[in-house]
Order: structure tokens, then sequence, then C-alpha cells
């Protein structure tokens, strides 16, 4: 049994650590600002805030953890003006670096970053060549940067990619939610692949790095975390829209769906928080993005859940929820 910290463990990817290791039996403790989404483990949750050193420093050393995942961030891409509305995931990561640094007892900690370090159409040399497409974007490339700089202990870092499934929200949730309503259209022509992942798989692939030989990991060890190989957003759409009408993803022009994003952009400016579509998600659905998964994969081997899996697994989540 170990006992294991997960800031921000209230949020997607941070539900699914707690229950995945509480059902392991580990001592588990939730450090976030939010109530948890998922209630079964509520009472592993401490209500603070990253950016309290104070609170932040005496709740890790008193609990005394063995490994720490920190996901605690903002990661809405509202903001567009001041760097500063994502102090969460500066500052806040500021905070951990130092603290962790006072700990000899923690044998490892996962810093989450985002694959929004770079651009959807940027390819980057390498772990250390960024370019952020937005504020939310920067403040993760800050992020990184504190942790190899100023971390002094065993450490890793992960960029998680668009990562779906039980807990998840926007955008994905309105992916599978516009889906079964009806009114998700693809590009005509246009089937990028995509490295996206299961939260499921996501948590395997967490669970295998914090526990790996430190031999094993890359020079840069950072890591994307991903499914692999890269699914097709077609064949995904397809197997969502048959298990929920029984139909195959309708394809509509181009240009139509350019139209449709720009207003959505309108919208967005004029205040809508979610819009489905703006010209942001519209270049997200005709791009690629495929990244290098071998270093992972020689650490995780065979993931345990595939598409059609996911897919099923998120289909009754969701109808529970409705049903709840």
């Amino acid at each position: 049994m170990q006992r294991i910290l997960i800031t921000g463990g209230s949020g997607f990817i941070g539900s699914n650590l707690v229950r995945f290791f509480c059902d392991k039996n580990n001592e588990v403790l939730n450090y976030d600002i939010k109530k948890p989404i998922d209630n079964l483990h509520i009472n592993k949750w401490v209500e603070g805030d990253v950016l309290d050193y104070n609170q932040l420093s005496s709740t890790i050393k008193k609990f005394n953890p063995d490994y720490i995942f920190h996901f605690a961030a903002r990661t809405d891409l509202d903001e567009n003006k001041d760097i500063n509305g994502y102090s969460a995931n500066i500052k806040g990561v500021e905070n951990i670096v130092k603290v962790v640094n006072e700990l000899k007892s923690v044998k490892r900690t996962i810093y989450a970053s985002s694959r929004m370090v770079c651009s959807i159409d940027y390819t980057p040399k390498d772990y250390n060549d960024y370019c952020p497409p937005n504020l939310y974007g920067e403040s993760k490339m800050i992020g990184e940067g504190i942790v190899k700089k100023n971390a002094v202990h065993d450490y890793i870092i992960v960029r998680p990619t668009s990562i779906w499934g039980p807990f998840f929200h926007v955008p994905y949730r309105t992916f599978f939610d516009t889906i079964k309503n009806g009114t998700f259209f693809l590009p005509k022509g246009h089937n990028p692949k995509k490295s996206f992942g299961f939260v499921g798989n996501s948590v395997y692939q967490l669970e295998n790095l914090l526990f790996c030989s430190t031999q094993v990991l890359n020079k840069d060890k950072t890591y994307y975390l991903t499914d692999y190989p890269p699914l097709e957003l077609k064949t995904w759409s397809d197997l969502i829209t048959k298990k929920t009408n029984g139909r195959t993803t309708r394809e509509i022009p181009v240009y139509i769906l350019k139209s449709i994003a720009i207003l959505g952009d309108i919208l967005a400016k004029l205040g809508w928080k979610q819009v489905p579509l703006t010209t942001f998600r519209y270049n997200n659905m005709i791009t690629n993005m495929v990244y290098d998964t071998s270093e992972l994969e020689k650490i995780c081997g065979k993931l345990p859940y595939n598409l059609e899996n996911g897919v099923d697994i998120t289909l009754k989540w969701i109808n529970k929820k409705v049903q709840d």
C-alpha cells in the first residue's frame, strides 16, 4: 500500500486517478480547491489551494506521501489578456516543487503539463522547443520550465493530449453529446489522425510511469499522454454514432462548417462560454495531431482498453449521469 497525494483530484483525470488508486487499496489524498465530481471518495478530499503555500506545505507534510501527482490547474482557454489569470499553472507549480524539494520521503512526483505547449500545427524539434497558441499553453510552458530548473527530486512531466472518458467535460463531453443529439458533422474530405487518449489508458500509463525504474526514462523525463496508435477522427465518431443512433457520421462541405465556426467566434466574443464550434476547434478537426509514443510504449506496453472499450465505458457513464 502506497500513500499517494493527488492535487486536482476533483477534476477529470484527477477523479479517475483517485478512484483507480483507492480501488487498489492505497492511501489517497485529494488536495483540491473544488469539491470532487466523483462522490464515491469524497472522504479523501481536503479543500485547499495550490496558491496557498503554507496550507499546501502543511497538508503535504502531514500526509507524508510516497508519491505525488500534480494535476491542479486552471484548464480553460478563456483568459486571453493576462498570463496571471493562469497563476495556478505557474505559482502553483512553483509551490509544489518547493515543498517536494524539502521532502526526502517522496519517491517520485508526476507533473501534468499539456500538449498545448505547442500549437496543433507545429512540430517541435524536442521537448524544449515550444510554440504555445494561447496564454493557457504559455502558462504550461512556464510551469515546465519551473520544474526543469528548480526540481531536485525525482520527477516526470506528462503532456496530456485530448483525453476523454468518464468525468470529462467540455469540449469532449460536448463532442459525445452532439453526436448523440445528431448535430455533429465532419468536414467533407477530411479524416485526420489524432493522438487522443481514453482516460482508462491514461491512468494505466500514469501508474506505469509512477513506478518504473529511473533507468528506462528518456533524458527529458517528458512524455505525451495518449493512446497508441493514433485514431482516425471519422472512425471514432462513426463508432459513437453507430452505438447511439445506428448511423454513421454525417459530412458537410467545408465552406459551411467554416462559416458556422466563424459565427461561433462571434458568439464567443459576445460572451457565450460553451460555443459548440469555433475556428480554433474547426482547425483542430481538420489537422493531424500525432505524437511519437515509442518511448512511452516501451514503458507501458499494450494498453488495457481499445477504442470500442473506451466508447462503451464512456457511453455507459453518460447514460447513468443522465438517469441520475
